[in-house]
């Protein structure tokens, strides 16, 4: 049996959450699911962590599951998998509405150095992020309570491991499937069609940019017809 290991995007916390309303309607068609806590969140302990320690942590995520790994990186959690997914249990990676780094490549290379307007760099080397911002672009096809649950659990994350390129770069090696969401106002389509790799199945799917949140049973079809 398959199963799908998530790996959120940027600053936030509480990895579970985020893809829990997505357990149950993959559950139903057959994939179990594991979500991978961050340690450049903060979730792992007092200590932030780099790229590479989120990397660690998703391979020993990998590590706790018996049989094949499908990896599902959104936004930033596309940087984590593109290396965790050197694996040679991992037989497909998913990428939705993310980056795909190639080999020197960090986060910021690809998004450029200068922060969107809804980012708070702070002066300890972590960045944050406006909560309205993130109600009008990032959340704007959610209902009002995922709405407001997904805003308490944003937290400043480490700014390092977006200056970090993946040491390994598995997209190309394995399967990959692309996911743009077509609603998203935070990262247009055409910036994410711009972001698929040659010989990457594109799906295009209609919601904004946390689709596992907006529209959860969908998405878990969409994402049961793309895994190989």
């Amino acid at each position: 049996m398959t199963t799908l290991v998530f790996v959120h995007g940027a600053c936030v916390r509480d990895a579970d959450w985020w893809w829990s309303q997505m357990t149950q309607p993959l559950a139903k068609l057959g994939v179990p699911t594991v979500a991978v806590a961050l340690p450049s969140c903060g979730e792992t302990g007092g200590t932030l962590g780099d790229l590479y320690d989120d990397v660690h942590a998703c391979r020993e995520a990998i590590a706790e599951v018996d049989g094949p790994i499908v990896l599902c990186g959104h936004s930033y959690g596309g940087m984590i998998i593109t290396e965790a997914g050197a694996d040679e249990r991992v037989t497909q990676l998913l990428y939705v509405t993310s980056v795909m780094p190639d080999a020197g490549q960090s986060q910021a290379d690809l998004i450029g150095s200068e922060p969107a307007p809804w980012l708070r760099p702070g002066e300890d080397g972590t960045v944050g992020v406006d909560p309205d911002m993130i109600r009008q672009f990032f959340l704007q096809d959610c209902d009002e309570t995922t709405t407001e649950q997904a805003v308490n659990r944003l937290t400043p994350q480490s700014l390092t491991p977006f200056t970090q390129p993946p040491r390994q770069v598995a997209w190309k090696q394995k399967p990959a499937t692309y996911f743009v969401c077509s609603e998203d106002l935070a990262t247009p389509p055409e910036a994410q069609r711009q972001r698929v790799r040659a010989d990457t199945q594109l799906v295009e799917f209609s919601a904004g940019h946390h689709p596992f949140l907006s529209r959860p049973n969908a998405f878990a079809e969409s994402i049961v017809a793309a895994i190989d």
